[in-house]
């Protein structure tokens, strides 16, 4: 059931079918303005209801269908909760933004997408090579918060942990937009960052080049001080060998307006900064697929339901 709705909600989410305004973090977003409020927040008891809620919700739901219909209504519970977690079309549309105008060479738009992609971490580069590197690192920390962590907390503990992962999620990212004082949000996610940082990081050790990313996993994953994201993206970038070749390479799509992909022109003036991102994005592509291919051996084996 869990490599089932895994990938329908990963081909729901690439084909980008779910709309907006469903969105999980859309959803959470109406979920708090109605139920929550900013002043609510301060109050760790109503915080601490906020965050749990949702996957209450689901956990109940899970119990009262269990077994209906032969556990058809289960699985179709599970496929919906995994297209809710897995669809971050505001993202990728940002990205997708920032693709083209690095392909068309407008350094001052590349800037101004890339500071929207990364709410975690601020935007601080000095010239267009810099940005480059950058916004790869921003690239595989992306990769890891909305799709590796997620597929991580749905495998080991299913809907329910999928949803309260995303959920604090959300609150933390409202946390930095809005400067809110809820700190108990921000402790609450590098727990459970934790385990799955280091999980998928070293998928990238195994992925890029390894000597070189297992040096790097090894030094940061045995202190627990370190937050995920310097985890992530340190790792990442130790594995990935970039060259800095001025040809996209054929297997990036960038989806048009109409739903088609096209493949992306680079301006050698652009190379700078879309060269790292590209890399980056192949290395995510196969820590994923790998992640994947993980979770086939794991139900083939008997050891996710």
């Amino acid at each position: 059931m869990a490599l089932f709705s895994f990938l329908v909600a990963i081909l729901v989410e690439r084909f980008k079918v779910l709309p907006l305004s469903l969105q999980f973090d859309q959803l959470l977003t109406r979920y708090h303005q109605a139920l929550f409020g900013d002043n609510q927040l301060n109050q760790q008891g109503w915080l601490l209801l906020a965050l749990v809620l949702p996957s209450v919700t689901v956990a109940v739901a899970l119990y009262v269908v269990q077994g209906l219909f032969w556990g058809a209504l289960s699985l179709v519970l599970w496929v919906v909760v995994a297209i809710l977690c897995f669809s971050h079309l505001e993202q990728r549309q940002v990205f997708k933004r920032y693709i083209q105008a690095a392909c068309r060479g407008d350094l001052q738009a590349c800037y101004h997408y890339a500071g929207q992609l990364d709410c975690s971490e601020c935007l601080d580069a000095v010239d267009s090579r810099d940005l480059g590197l950058k916004v790869g690192q921003s690239v595989a920390w992306i990769n890891y918060r909305y799709y590796g962590a997620i597929a991580l907390f749905f495998i080991l503990l299913g809907p329910i942990g999928a949803v309260f992962y995303c959920t604090v999620r959300y609150y933390d990212e409202e946390r930095q937009r809005r400067d809110l004082d809820i700190s108990l949000v921000e402790r609450l996610l590098f727990v459970l960052d934790w385990l799955p940082s280091r999980l998928f990081s070293f998928g990238f050790a195994l992925c890029g080049e390894f000597n070189r990313g297992f040096s790097v996993w090894r030094q940061l994953a045995f202190n627990p001080k370190v937050c995920a994201r310097q985890l992530v993206a340190e790792t990442a970038m130790a594995a990935q060998v970039l060259s800095f070749a001025v040809k996209a390479p054929e297997s990036l799509q960038v989806s048009d307006a109409h739903g088609e992909d096209a493949q992306p022109t680079v301006n050698p003036a652009a190379n700078l900064e879309l060269e790292p991102t590209l890399a980056m994005l192949a290395l995510s592509k196969r820590n994923f697929i790998l992640l994947v291919t993980l979770l086939s051996l794991l139900t083939i084996f008997g050891v996710v339901n």
